[in-house]
């Protein structure tokens, strides 16, 4: 069963047990997997590791909102996006650690022989296909400036 359809099995278990915070979420995933689907084009059928990365921007969304609706001292609506964020949670790979990330980061700069600033493409070109949905860009980004910057 892939990605997609366990979404769809989910939520008609969710409408069934009227739990409208997992109901509603997991209808916004599909609807931006259905999106992704129809964008562009022809249309396709996206495979699990392209739904990996719609669930990760949906992910990302509701991280930003959850800080702009606290900044905003609205913590009614930053709990809501806190809610739907652990349901998207659910559904993504397993989080790497921030050692993880670093020995992946070592790995890279070893493999391409990066030094200083200017490898910072090279080394983030050898790392996305390995942490994909596994952990967030910015956090990754800002610690291969700085192992890049030693």
């Amino acid at each position: 069963m892939g990605l997609k359809e366990k979404l769809q099995s989910d939520l008609t278990d969710a409408i069934r047990s009227q739990d409208a915070v997992k109901s509603g979420t997991i209808r916004m995933l599909l609807a931006a997997i259905t999106n992704e689907e129809v964008a562009g084009k022809s249309a396709k059928v996206l495979i699990d590791a392209e739904v990996i990365t719609v669930l990760s921007r949906e992910a990302k969304k509701r991280r930003e909102a959850v800080e702009a609706y606290t900044n905003a001292k609205r913590d009614d609506l930053a709990n809501k996006e806190k809610e739907e964020a652990a349901v998207i949670a659910l559904y993504l790979p397993e989080q790497l650690s921030e050692a993880d990330i670093k020995k992946l980061i070592a790995d890279a700069i070893a493999e391409t022989n990066a030094a200083g600033p200017a490898g910072m493409g090279l080394v983030m070109k050898v790392l996305q296909p390995k942490i994909a949905g596994k952990a967030d860009g910015g956090v990754v980004s800002s610690l291969v400036k700085a192992a890049l910057s030693q």
